[in-house]
């Protein structure tokens, strides 16, 4: 499995519950924090909720 970078670019607020607690979900805190993870469908499927607050970028 290949591994992601994720990347918190924008803020939390005024945004779901939800959504807020998928970022704490991928371990995002500040914007600029950068995580990694494998590329599971689980965790592609929580990216996918947030795709506006995060930017994703491939890592090998």
């Amino acid at each position: 499995m290949a591994k992601i970078k994720v990347t918190k670019v924008k803020s939390a607020i005024n945004r779901t519950q939800n959504q807020k607690r998928v970022l704490e979900a991928l371990g995002l805190r500040k914007i600029g924090h950068t995580v990694e993870h494998q590329d599971t469908p689980n965790i592609l499927g929580m990216i996918n909720k947030v795709k506006h607050l995060v930017s994703v970028e491939e890592t090998k």
